[in-house]
């Protein structure tokens, strides 16, 4: 995901982002058990245990199923966004077949709140996005930034923090505001120049991010401006400064 400011040298994501208790109650049934409805015959098991046995088996099949849909899944937008330099060398083509690929993930999604979810924390690698304001294929290459991009999000804080390194070391840090369990508005505070010069935001640094897939080692979100980015965790621990 992409934060974008102003500033040619400030590719920050995302310019066009983005304790309750259960009760349970229940009453014993009364059960009147019958031999002869519960066993065929002597050696035989009770039907009950038989059909309990039968819908674990069913149910294991089906989650180790869509466990291996989305390992197949994620191998395949793997391959198809390495060869594609975070997104610069993306044909048209590239680039639907990439958007074609996460809509497969986005629509086995287990997590459905995550921003309820602790998974989203920590620091998260760029690996691909169609964002120009970020991309900057415009300029020559090495006006661009070539080192690795992060973003660090941490929800407990309603914090996030991008992260620029090689050759520019810009940084970009926002507060975070929830507009449902999935989407949330960014409002930029502070850039930070070569990582050394604070510079308070004016007030226009915002977007919008939705998450659209999550779990433990890969991250997709949509922006609100119909770009896509995806990432990968690489520091589950990182902890955006205040």
């Amino acid at each position: 995901m992409a934060i974008t400011c102003s500033s040619s040298s400030l590719n920050c994501f995302p310019s066009d982002f983005a304790s309750s208790s259960l009760n349970l109650s229940y009453s014993k049934p009364n059960i009147i058990i019958r031999t002869h409805l519960l066993f065929c015959h002597r050696n035989q098991k009770p039907l009950n245990s038989s059909v309990s046995d039968k819908r674990r088996n069913r149910v294991s099949f089906f989650s180790g199923f869509s466990t291996k849909r989305v390992e197949s899944f994620k191998e395949e937008l793997f391959q198809a966004i390495k060869p594609l330099d975070r997104g610069a060398e993306a044909s048209p083509e590239d680039q639907a077949r990439v958007d074609q690929i996460a809509r497969k993930l986005e629509a086995v999604n287990d997590i459905k709140e995550p921003l309820k979810s602790n998974l989203l924390n920590g620091k998260w690698e760029l690996l691909y996005t169609t964002s120009q304001s970020l991309l900057q294929t415009k300029r020559p290459k090495f006006l661009r930034p070539n080192g690795k991009i992060y973003q660090a999000i941490n929800i407990d804080t309603l914090r996030a923090q991008n992260i620029e390194t090689w050759p520019f070391f810009n940084q970009a840090t926002a507060n975070l505001v929830p507009l449902n369990s999935k989407r949330v508005a960014v409002k930029f505070d502070y850039f930070r120049i070569a990582g050394l010069i604070p510079i308070k935001s004016p007030g226009s640094g915002r977007g919008q991010l939705e998450i659209t897939y999550l779990d433990e080692e890969l991250r997709i979100s949509r922006g609100n401006r119909g770009n896509l980015f995806i990432l990968k965790m690489v520091d589950p621990s990182y902890r955006v400064p205040l």
